[in-house]
């Protein structure tokens, strides 16, 4: 088993920066690739980000590109989302996830297995 733990949401203004960390417990954290999701209301749940095992390979939602930054601290068994530039359609619940598995690309939402239990962001205009 792994818990995840999200932290960092809130309400900010559009322009502005948050950093989501996931904190992780209970089996190795370093073997698992880790994503970023975001689910806004009445929306499916979406592949923000994705980053490797080692951390070397991420992958990101063309939406995010060049704003958002996935990276993980495997000492510190925690994944991180840094969000810049946050726009008003960025507003979701974000979740992290872990997928045993590496693979290519950026995975849908059925390929992970274990979720945290979301945090809310929320970009006013």
């Amino acid at each position: 088993q792994l818990q995840l733990v999200e932290s960092g949401g809130g309400l900010v203004q559009a322009g502005a920066s948050l950093r989501l960390a996931c904190a992780a417990s209970g089996r190795a954290f370093s073997g698992t690739a880790m994503g970023w999701f975001r689910q806004a209301p009445g929306k499916e749940r979406s592949a923000v980000a994705r980053i490797s095992w080692r951390g070397l390979i991420s992958n990101y939602a063309d939406s995010v590109k060049g704003r958002f930054t996935i990276s993980r601290d495997n000492a510190k068994k925690t994944a991180y989302l840094q969000m810049d530039s946050l726009k008003p359609e960025d507003t979701a619940v974000y979740y992290c996830a872990a997928d045993l598995h590496e693979r290519d690309g950026l995975p849908a939402a059925r390929f992970y297995e274990y979720w945290g239990q979301g945090t809310q962001i929320t970009v006013s205009s």
